[in-house]
């Protein structure tokens, strides 16, 4: 049987597909907090940057760690990469754009990384506590989310990501 998606192989009993991740119809399945599905693959560095820009301003829901660093990394190529280039055309204009395209999903995103660990997304604000409030959200995107459904959704490293 070949999933209807992206027609990969897929093993006897699957509820997923193992290449794009496609709910295989006429399974019911759905991960909870008591029933847990097949692991996930790890989400990339372009599927990351995809899924910040396509939740654009989604504050709802959860993000792994993964999901989370690998924007980050994005966030810091890209803006090494648009200083640059402010730096050559002599103006601000290009780093100041690309600060506000990135604010929304950066702030999405973050909520939703908190919502993993099962935290409010207002503890963002921790970040105008400079110091203190830096460290603990440091911590806390680090910190490992919980596995099972939590109050903010179902675990998104057993559930196909959109």
């Amino acid at each position: 049987m070949n999933c209807s998606v992206c027609s990969a192989e897929l093993e006897e009993g699957a509820q997923f597909c193992g290449v794009c991740g496609t709910r295989i119809e006429g399974n019911d399945f759905l991960p909870g907090a008591d029933q847990q599905g097949d692991e996930q693959p790890m989400v990339g560095f372009i599927q990351a940057i995809s899924l910040g820009f396509s939740n654009y301003f989604n504050f709802q829901g959860r993000a792994t760690r993964a999901e989370y660093w690998w924007w980050v990394l994005f966030i810091v190529i890209a803006d090494v990469l648009v200083n640059f280039i402010d730096a050559i055309l002599g103006t601000g204009f290009i780093g100041s754009l690309f600060g506000l395209a990135i604010l929304i999903p950066g702030l999405a995103l973050g909520a939703r990384r908190l919502h993993d660990i099962g935290k409010s997304g207002w503890w963002q604000l921790l970040w105008l506590a400079i110091i203190v409030g830096w460290i603990i959200l440091l911590v806390w995107a680090i910190r490992q989310g919980n596995r099972g459904q939590n109050h903010y959704g179902l675990d998104p490293r057993t559930t196909p990501r959109q």
